[in-house]
């Protein structure tokens, strides 16, 4: 999970500054659902994988 979580601010640290900016503007119900969709992606990607 971490290597997948690195990958974007070291291919590019502008725009993980930029997201993470947005982030930070977001109402906690937008995101509760990026969560959501995030762990949901997560668990489709697990099945994939195996």
């Amino acid at each position: 999970m971490l290597v997948i979580e690195g990958l974007i601010p070291f291919l590019s640290p502008a725009a993980f500054r930029r997201t993470l900016a947005k982030m930070a503007k977001m109402n906690d119900q937008q995101l509760r659902i990026m969560g959501l969709f995030s762990m949901v992606f997560g668990l489709v990607l697990l099945y994939w994988v195996n």
